[in-house]
């Protein structure tokens, strides 16, 4: 029988990717491309609204993902850098150099956590988990766009 807490586990985890033993944001990074690639064909207005209630189900999912767990912003939750990378992607159309500069900027963005990004971790429950990569996405989007903006990409 699947429990609720079985279906917050393969959502936080990003089905699965979240497990790996070697850095699970990374994998949970990848799951974000593979669903860019998915939503190759979608005009970019539906990828906004896919990312806003992605985003929305992430803070819950996470919030409830760390009672779950035990512990807050448990590695394995992964679903907050899905959401993170998605959003970064927004602003430029995809492709393989968009999506191999955001991956490296978005991972960089998230592992550093620069200011303020650090501090968002601070908010309780899911927003703890998810502000700081929504936040990355929004510095990954920003330079993406201005590099776009510039005739770079």
């Amino acid at each position: 029988m699947v429990t609720k807490d079985k279906i917050i586990k393969v959502l936080a985890t990003g089905f699965g990717a979240g497990l790996s033993p070697v850095l699970p944001g990374t994998a949970g990074t990848l799951v974000g491309v593979l669903l860019c690639l998915a939503f190759l064909p979608l005009h970019w207005v539906f990828r906004f609204l896919f990312v806003a209630v992605l985003a929305g189900v992430a803070v819950y999912v996470s919030g409830r993902a760390e009672e779950v767990y035990g512990k807050k912003d448990d590695q394995r939750i992964v679903i907050d850098e899905i959401a993170g990378f998605l959003l970064a992607m927004l602003p430029v159309a995809i492709n393989f150099l968009n999506l191999l500069l955001a991956f490296v900027l978005f991972r960089i963005f998230d592992i550093l956590k620069p200011f303020p990004l650090r501090d968002f971790q601070k908010f309780p429950g899911g927003w703890g988990v998810v502000a700081d990569d929504i936040g990355a996405g929004i510095y990954t989007g920003a330079i993406l766009l201005i590099l776009v903006i510039f005739g770079v990409l």
